[in-house]
């Protein structure tokens, strides 16, 4: 994977001056609380370039930009200007008649030593200037990477928020019949597309997750029939035991600074969770009751624990400091709980909630206040956040004979998304933003 450092970027185009050098009015406000964002209208013009290369970024881009829910990119066929030369001031007016609030250009050349040179420029076309405008340097085979960091641009300038697009999901692919289903790890661009996989099919695998560095993943593998827990290098393809443990080992996550993993370990009939330093590899037992305690997620800061345990009678949330003490249960509503996960932003837990007959994906508070029920379905379960806390991707499993798939659904519940990918797809695990 290249590093985002090595795709060079250039804030300011030459010969034309950045718009807004001090700080202005977002064109969309995100209120999570709000409901329903009226998508802003946006044009994205082809970018210029020798071939289709050109079209090909700006359908990234707008594709992008559409699944977050808070743009809606403008029909070409709409467009009144045909922008010839991304340089020069577009013709405000035309882009007003059709209501496209904001403007997309740029091009994409071959530069002497064969690197891509893309550029763009987002523009304000009812204010009538410039917003931005950067340039990046890279590889051919790196287009698509380009599209998604220019993406990225767009959607913080606009919003405020950083973006998401420049990432990547690590799930289990499946294939065959439901009763004899293979499983191996694979990784992907954040929008399905560059799929590849990561281990072969002769083993069950179960339960990625990725290191804050992003180069690495751990999991759950059953070979010689023996559950264990991996560390996967992503680019090397280096792997490791973290250890040996008698019985089942479940759910391992990283700590925010990556020196620890943390797990369930189940011995004697019951489940308890602890922590290995990935460097002493000793262990640290957090809690200890006759009951399962499983699927532990840190806070963002590492000062807290989110776990699920079934102590009170069924599976319900419960928050801990990062030493263990004071457990306290944080879920009250109807029905079980499960597979919490805590956002990047430290405001939010999600979770997998069964009642009534139904798998829902929800959040709330870390204290257990605001409980929001973002979809449910037959089985929905699983959620992983994006790396800005503004969207869920999660798998569902569909009634029948289907196997499950990816989806990802943002904080106002409204914009629900599939996942396309070319097997059947469960328990994803979203990256940072690359670097």
């Amino acid at each position: 994977m290249i590093k985002r450092s090595l795709i060079r970027m250039m804030i300011a185009l030459a010969g034309m001056t950045v718009m807004f050098a001090a700080p202005a009015h977002a064109l969309v406000e995100i209120n999570i609380n709000k409901g329903n964002v009226e998508p802003l209208p946006i044009a994205v013009t082809d970018f210029q370039s020798q071939g289709d290369l050109g079209a090909q970024v700006a359908s990234v881009i707008a594709a992008d930009l559409q699944r977050s829910g808070l743009f809606a990119p403008v029909n070409k066929a709409a467009f009144i200007e045909k922008i010839a030369n991304p340089d020069q001031m577009p013709r405000f007016e035309d882009w007003k008649a059709i209501n496209a609030q904001a403007l997309v250009t740029g091009r994409v050349t071959r530069e002497g030593d064969g690197r891509l040179r893309a550029e763009f420029r987002l523009w304000d076309t009812f204010g009538g200037q410039q917003m931005t405008g950067q340039q990046f340097f890279t590889q051919p085979e790196n287009w698509r990477r380009v599209a998604h960091i220019i993406a990225d641009a767009i959607y913080e300038r606009i919003t405020g928020e950083k973006g998401y697009f420049d990432t990547r999901v690590v799930f289990v692919s499946e294939n065959g019949p439901k009763n004899a289903r293979q499983r191996q790890l694979a990784i992907m661009d954040q929008d399905g597309f560059n799929v590849r996989t990561l281990t072969d099919a002769k083993n069950i695998v179960l339960t990625p997750r990725f290191s804050p560095n992003r180069q690495e993943v751990t999991y759950m593998s059953f070979e010689g029939q023996q559950p264990r827990v991996y560390l996967l290098q992503l680019e090397t393809g280096q792997r490791e035991v973290v250890g040996n443990f008698p019985g089942m080992t479940f759910a391992p996550r990283f700590s925010p600074d990556g020196q620890k993993v943390i797990m369930s370990l189940q011995q004697d009939g019951n489940a308890n969770i602890y922590t290995m330093d990935l460097r002493s590899r000793t262990t640290t037992r957090l809690t200890n009751t006759a009951a399962i305690d499983t699927s532990p997620s840190y806070s963002p800061d590492g000062q807290r624990i989110v776990f699920e345990s079934d102590r009170g009678g069924r599976q319900q949330l419960y928050v801990m400091a990062a030493n263990g003490t004071g457990q306290t249960r944080i879920s009250f509503g109807d029905g079980s709980y499960s597979t919490p996960v805590w956002s990047p932003r430290g405001d939010l837990i999600a979770f997998t909630k069964q009642s009534g007959g139904k798998f829902s994906i929800g959040v709330m508070k870390p204290d257990g206040s605001g409980e929001r029920i973002l979809t449910s379905g037959f089985h929905n379960e699983g959620p992983t956040w994006a790396p800005n806390g503004r969207v869920l991707m999660f798998f569902r499993q569909p009634a029948g004979s289907g196997g499950p798939q990816l989806f990802s659904i943002d904080l106002t519940g409204y914009n629900e998304q599939a996942i396309k990918t070319p097997a059947y797809a469960s328990d994803p695990a979203w990256s940072p933003l690359l670097e």
